[in-house]
């Protein structure tokens, strides 16, 4: 799962609170202002059972013990406090303390307190957070965060730091999980090694999400389906009889058997879930706006897969919890959407494994965690859906017209000449004998994506539904050329990433915007500057031209002619055709 501290954007973290030998991992949350940085210096200052590098913390497990919910007394519960609620709620976190702050700036009334704590609970409620601790403090001036104060005498409760302390070992929700994972859960084991040679095949490390494993138990692979013996349970450098959820471990087996590190190592008795398709609830992380169609890196467990979220079914409101029409997803957003894979994961769902079941999407460019989010089912066409054998394959489809299959992929603004030059490029190779197959914009508009509008993320859908057109020619034996303005380098970097290497060819019709505006064949840009057409390309929707396009024509210096001249050299140059005369 996640990152916890992630999840919220920016407003939670995550701290370390040592009690015994384990330290305790604790959430505070809270809008900007609410009093998160004084209350954490509060806690540093007033007790060593508080880490030395707090912020260490953000990177351990997913598990945390418990919530420090953070409100204003002046303002109360707010949309951002609700949204917290819910998120701790949807990660699990069950021991909750509502520490409403700044006591001190409402005269420490007591009614104030009260009204505060009952709007929380009540929403607490509705979400499925049975137990919310209120304390009124001053992080300022340390009211009731390690002693009590005389300046609210109606108030009878623990301290913060009481409460802390309290919330003993085993009653903690990561040891509860780990309690129940050891007599009741089954195996799931996340495969992280199978390069120790002396193990020819016969064994792997990892650690145990939950469920035990012993010697002599049968378990199942997954996604493979393939079975072994285990003959060895290696931990911390010594045989065991046993290995427990949280522990490290390496298995032996009495077989070789074909596995990898992502693989995921099931009691074969209660397998998980194998699938490609989910439902599932997202919390969007990053400043763009989540689109349906754009490819993810998804990273769930020990595996990565490509993803993309097909439908965003709904949004919620976390204010009321109505759920609410969305074709995108903002910032701290949550909803629940429907994913798609480029191949099977094994997974089950988050609510039965948080391990197993939850998971974060990354930008495969940037690198950056772009969302959290957690299974709920596998959608029931994943399981109904298989691929077909055909005799008849792309290779040969192609080489009965003699030329290698790929789309010449044309971008660039209105009135760059896309369509003009895609045409000749088209008409000289039709000349030559080859076969192809021209999709322009204006065209599939008029029929495969009419219901489509110029929202960014209809811009997107448009993109996707193309490729996978220009996919299935591509594996019908076609040179496919399109003529789209596809005005986001996601959706180009999509479509090179669909097709084999080599097959996806960038050329970027390279026009100054003033150029563009000057030819304006179809009257679109005096639309545009005069309000009549929204989401125009270059006006008041953006263009993010390629970084690297595979050929550039410069059509302010290049004729149509020359660029479709240049363009059918430079495929008979990569063997795309055959040179003339061969």
């Amino acid at each position: 799962m996640a990152h916890a501290a992630e999840l919220i954007a920016g407003d939670i973290g995550r701290y370390l609170y040592r009690h015994g030998t384990r330290p305790q991992r604790f959430i505070i949350c809270g809008n900007a202002g609410d009093g998160k940085r004084t209350l954490i210096g509060r806690l540093l200052r007033g007790s060593a059972l508080i880490s030395d590098d707090p912020l260490a913390a953000v990177d351990a497990d997913a598990d945390a013990d418990a919530a420090v919910i953070l409100v204003d007394a002046r303002h109360g519960v707010s949309t951002q406090t609700r949204r917290h609620s819910l998120l701790l709620a949807l990660i699990g976190v069950r021991h909750v303390v509502l520490a409403v702050n700044k006591m001190d700036l409402v005269d420490h009334a007591q009614g104030s307190f009260e009204a505060i704590v009952a709007d929380c609970r009540a929403f607490a409620a509705r979400i499925g957070i049975a137990e919310v601790t209120p304390i009124p403090v001053s992080a300022l001036h340390g009211d009731n965060i390690a002693e009590p104060m005389e300046r609210m005498p109606w108030y009878r409760g623990p301290t913060l730091m009481t409460w802390l302390e309290t919330l003993r070992v085993g009653e903690t929700r990561a040891e509860t999980r780990a309690a129940l994972g050891a007599r009741q859960q089954p195996l799931r084991l996340p495969v992280q090694g199978v390069d120790r040679p002396d193990l020819e095949g016969r064994g792997c490390s990892g650690s145990i999400a939950s469920g035990t494993v012993r010697p002599g138990e049968r378990v199942r692979v997954l996604p493979s389906g393939r079975e072994a013996t285990v003959s060895r349970v290696v931990v911390a450098g010594g045989d065991r009889p046993q290995a427990v959820a949280g522990e490290a471990v390496t298995l032996e087996f009495e077989e070789a058997i074909d596995i990898a590190p992502g693989d995921l190592i099931c009691d074969p008795r209660a397998p998980a879930e194998v699938a490609d398709q989910f439902n599932a609830t997202i919390v969007w992380m990053h400043e763009e706006p989540l689109l349906p169609g754009r490819r993810y890196l998804m990273k769930i467990g020990a595996t990565s897969v490509l993803a993309q979220v097909t439908q965003i079914r709904h949004q919620i409101n976390v204010d009321t919890l109505e759920h609410l029409a969305a074709r995108h997803l903002d910032r701290s957003a949550i909803g629940e959407c429907n994913l798609s894979l480029d191949r099977a994961v094994p997974f089950d769902a988050y609510r039965d494994n948080p391990d197993t079941g939850g998971f974060i999407l990354i930008d495969r460019i940037s690198n950056a965690t772009v969302a959290a989010g957690m299974i709920n089912f596998a959608l029931r066409r994943a399981h109904n859906i298989h691929r077909q054998h055909v005799d008849v394959d792309k290779a040969a489809r192609a080489g009965i017209k003699r030329q290698r299959p790929c789309v010449v992929w044309f971008t660039g603004l209105s009135g760059s000449g896309k369509s003009t030059v895609s045409n000749l490029v088209e008409s000289r190779l039709h000349a030559l004998g080859h076969h192809t197959y021209l999709l322009d914009g204006d065209n599939v508009r008029h029929g495969l994506n009419k219901d489509l509008g110029f929202t960014d993320a209809d811009r997107v859908e448009n993109i996707r539904r193309v490729v996978e057109v220009a996919k299935l020619m591509v594996d019908a034996g076609l040179i496919v050329m399109t003529a789209f303005i596809s005005p986001f380098r996601a959706e180009r970097r999509m479509a090179r990433a669909l097709l084999a290497e080599g097959e996806f060819i960038e050329v970027f019709m390279d026009t100054p915007l003033d150029v563009a505006e000057q030819r304006d064949p179809k009257g679109l840009y005096r639309k545009a500057r005069r309000g009549e057409l929204k989401n125009f390309t270059g006006i008041d929707s953006p263009y993010e031209a390629p970084e690297a396009a595979d050929v550039r024509i410069d059509t302010a210096t290049t004729s149509a002619e020359q660029a479709a001249d240049s363009i059918v050299q430079m495929l008979i140059e990569r063997g795309v055709l055959d040179a003339p005369g061969a």
